[in-house]
């Protein structure tokens, strides 16, 4: 069933280093420190390790960008198989678990299942039950180091004569959504022989069937499943093909899945362990496994858990790997399958999936995975190590990089069409908050930066499908496409969206792009003036009915709705310009400067910007302006910010400062309310906090609040949210405060939020908020924008390098819409290209600006050297 934000939520009812030359920062106020502080922790690192209690939590995503995933649990177990076109947290199918056979001379062969141990708890009603075998013997400890995309698990044991260790990825690598989208996970083991004579070794993968609506205990085939398993044979791919021919065509799970191992050596294979009754099946296929360190004669009759044993004789002191391929694909995805709002009477219209119409089947995307690994896999791990290589905190490399997991998670999707689209967040069973919501989408910086063919594809629907004949833009997008529309207008979506597609223009120099797009980014900022709407009369401060990301209308001015707006004024202006527009620039221009003038003027109380309330009568209000979650009292209206220090009300001037639009206020007072905020908001510890709201931190644990009132009166019924947090919204100001010099804040915000992801509290590679991996968080990217001070200009091919950090020289990932690679700044700035190009006239660096006699163009053969 489709779960909407609104009833999802009424039914939820110490710093880093600082560097030489910044100043340590103040503390924050003292109503934060009335419970004792944490002790300080060490500083989180990049690659990040875990292990004991700190695997319970770990599900590291599987997938490719917008083609589902499987996760890799913390022991090294797969978990929570989210492939079937909706989210599924917990689903896994009866079996799917690795072995490993090891045998030296002169010792009994050594047996085990290839995970950690079970962690407590062990409480359930049949006790931990039977799925995945958990009475078999398992491996001693782990340790689990996560690199998105690439994870790898060390284990140890005592008693296994070899050393394990299991490496997973997908191919993932900035500006190739395709490639960065196959349908597939690989498991690459590692065996290491530390003894003077060879070593006879095994592993073997088992998956009962998945392509299966079925979860019964244990093996046993029920008596309508017709699941079966193909043998297949590519090369050095061998293999099973699973499918089921007992589910309907357009069955929600129907589809096919492949496991597969990559090698041409000793490889057996079953179809199918020993069929049987009780647990007869797996304790058969034990009883050969662990005798033989093989597969023998194929079982006849079988049942449905195919297993794929791959076997090596490893030297005296050598290594061997063995290499497993997953494959999937389940192609029925409609929008009541996934949870997304349809069309009316499209509940079930097939919308597809853009990576099924590139496969036919799962083996053919495994198949492409294993003739193009080589490459796939050099330009995956050329992203990790350029991102491990950057001088920047372990904390920002960890957030950046971690968050990027949300666009291998069901939350994103591609259509049949390969248009992109996200909901907010995750349920367990269904996406949360349909539609690539703008008010949400608008906080991420990660596509635009690295799959800026997915923001592209945001940016068309939102000044299209999403853009009536107004120039509202209807926050949500439903699907299938069609003249249906979601209902209301964001104030704070609609202007972030005009500023993203400057932010898309900027970084591609695509004037073709800008032009067909141009007509639907115009009418969008003249909505703001029609009567009854944001900015009727023009004065640059919007004063209508102001729906906004918290779920309500905003009445009177106030500084995060008022400073988007003049954002995307901003932006207007010199899109206008690219147009030709002059007039309407001037125009733009004209409203711009006037109300930066009022806010700076009105709306700042000497530490930070307010809102002053003011209410109107229903029938001043434009259409579609006004939701049935805001106050119902619109002329003395509830849900307002008032008095307080609202953590996100420079949420414009971050945009800006990502875009490189320049100031939109004073400065001065810009920097002193990013003062405020982490002198008010910020809290070194909860335990006095006070909050009946959804808890997303407690107890010693430090963040940023939504909003304090410590310096001005809360209103009776305060705006929703406002005693909670969002690591989106802490990522956004953590990052502005980097762009505004506040480096020591900035980067304690940063690391207070990486640490609460310990994998013991949190799972590292899930930020929530409403839903599990909300969108928002993906602006964990914003701080290696900040810190790097890499800015590109397309359409005049200017390059300012200028990085906040001082660390000489300073090394670091850089990425636009046509390139990617790495710089390092010293004496010269040296810059190399991993893939693509970039096209350079003039460049700013800290000290001086240098114009090139003509145009540089870096690729990968010729990298750019300025002295």
């Amino acid at each position: 069933m489709r779960t909407d934000r609104r009833s999802f939520l009424k039914t939820a009812g110490a710093a880093p280093a600082i560097a030489a030359g910044q100043t340590a920062a103040p503390p924050p106020q003292a109503a934060s420190e009335a419970a004792p502080a944490p002790p300080r922790q060490p500083a989180v690192s990049w690659p990040r390790k875990f292990s004991a209690a700190q695997l319970q939590q770990i599900a590291f995503p599987l997938g490719g960008i917008a083609a589902g995933s499987i996760s890799l649990g913390g022991r090294g177990q797969l978990r929570d198989w989210e492939i079937y076109n909706r989210p599924d947290k917990g689903n896994a199918p009866a079996y799917s678990i690795c072995s490993i056979w090891a045998q030296v001379p002169g010792r009994k062969p050594v047996a085990r299942v290839a995970e950690a141990r079970y962690l407590p708890p062990y409480e359930g009603q049949n006790g931990l039950g039977s799925n995945n075998a958990p009475g078999l013997p398992r491996l001693d400890s782990a340790v689990f180091t996560g690199a998105f995309p690439i994870a790898q698990i060390d284990f140890r044991d005592r008693r296994l004569p070899v050393k394990l260790s299991l490496e997973a990825f997908t191919p993932f690598f900035p500006l190739d959504a395709d490639s960065s989208g196959l349908p597939v996970a690989v498991l690459r083991y590692r065996v290491t022989n530390p003894n003077p004579a060879p070593a006879q070794v095994a592993i073997c993968y088992s998956i009962d069937n998945p392509v299966n609506v079925f979860r019964s205990e244990g093996a046993a085939r029920p008596p309508a499943d017709k699941r079966a398993a193909e043998r297949r044979d590519s090369g050095a791919l061998h293999g099973l093909l699973m499918t089921n021919a007992g589910l309907p065509a357009d069955h929600a799970v129907q589809g096919d899945f492949t496991l597969a191992a990559l090698d041409s050596g000793d490889v057996t294979i079953w179809r199918g362990w020993p069929q049987g009754r009780w647990w007869n099946s797996p304790m058969l296929f034990w009883d050969e496994f662990s005798a033989h360190g093989r597969l023998g004669a194929e079982p006849d009759p079988r049942g449905p858990v195919g297993a794929v044993c791959i076997r090596k004789e490893i030297p005296a002191g050598g290594q061997a790997e063995f290499t497993f391929v997953l494959a999937w694909r389940f192609a029925n995805r409609t929008p009541a399958r996934c949870g997304w709002s349809p069309q009316p009477g499209a509940e079930n219209a097939p919308i597809g999936n853009h990576y099924c119409t590139r496969f036919p089947t799962s083996w053919a995307a495994a198949e492409t995975l294993a003739r193009d690994l080589a490459p796939l896999e050099q330009k995956t791990r050329a992203f990790v190590r350029a991102m491990r290589e950057s001088s920047l905190p372990g904390a920002v490399k960890d957030g950046a990089m971690s968050n990027l997991s949300t666009l291998v998670t069901q939350v994103c999707f591609r259509t049949a069409d390969g248009e992109f689209h996200g909901f907010e967040g995750a349920n367990d069973r269904s996406g949360c908050c349909y539609g690539n919501c703008t008010h949400v989408w608008n906080y991420e910086t990660s596509t635009a930066f690295l799959f800026p063919s997915l923001a592209v594809s945001l940016r068309n629907a939102s000044f299209t499908n999403m853009l009536d004949e107004r120039g509202a833009i209807h926050f949500r997008e439903r699907l299938p496409k069609g003249h249906s529309r979601s209902g209301i207008a964001a104030t704070d979506g609609q202007m972030g969206q005009i500023m993203k597609a400057y932010l898309d223009w900027k970084l591609s120099g695509d004037n073709d792009w800008l032009k067909r797009i141009w007509p639907g980014v115009k009418r969008a900022m003249e909505f703001s003036w029609i009567p009854g709407g944001w900015d009727a009369d023009r004065d640059g401060v919007p004063e209508g009915a102001q729906h906004n990301t918290y779920d309500v209308e905003f009445y009177g001015p106030n500084p995060m709705c008022g400073v988007y707006y003049l954002g995307a004024l901003r932006a207007c202006e010199e899109m206008a310009k690219a147009q030709a527009d002059g007039a309407f620039a001037t125009e733009c221009r004209r409203i711009f400067e006037r109300g930066s003038k009022w806010i700076d003027s009105n709306l700042f109380n000497g530490e930070f910007y307010i809102q002053k309330v003011r209410g109107l009568k229903k029938d001043q209000i434009a259409k579609n302006l006004t939701s049935d979650m805001g106050s119902d009292n619109t002329e003395n209206p509830e849900y307002q910010v008032g008095d307080g220090c609202l953590v996100d009300q420079l949420i414009g001037q971050y945009q800006a400062e990502v875009c490189g639009l320049g100031p939109l206020l004073d400065p001065a007072k810009m920097k002193k309310t990013l003062e405020s905020i982490y002198r008010y908001n910020y809290k070194r510890s909860l335990m006095e906090h006070e909050s009946v709201q959804r808890i997303f931190a407690l107890n010693d644990e430090a963040a940023l609040l939504v909003c304090d009132y410590g310096k001005g009166a809360r209103p009776r019924i305060p705006f929703p949210y406002y005693a909670e947090l969002f690591t989106g919204l802490e990522w956004s100001v953590a990052s502005h405060m980097l762009y505004a010099g506040m480096i020591a804040q900035g980067l304690e915000c940063i690391e207070s939020v990486r640490r609460r992801y310990d994998g013991q509290r949190r799972n590292p590679w899930n930020e929530a908020e409403c839903g599990h991996h909300y969108a928002r968080a993906m602006a964990a990217w914003s701080p290696v924008l900040a810190l790097s001070g890499f800015d590109y200009h397309a359409p005049s091919r200017r390059l300012a390098v200028k990085p906040r950090r001082r660390v000489s020289p300073f090394r670091c990932f850089w990425s636009t819409a046509t390139g990617w690679g790495s710089f390092e700044l010293g004496e010269k700035l040296t810059l190399t290209v991993e893939a693509g190009w970039l096209e350079v006239r003039e460049v700013a660096l800290p000290s001086r600006t240098v114009k090139l006699t003509s145009l540089a163009r870096a690729t990968p053969e010729h990298p750019l050297v300025v002295g």
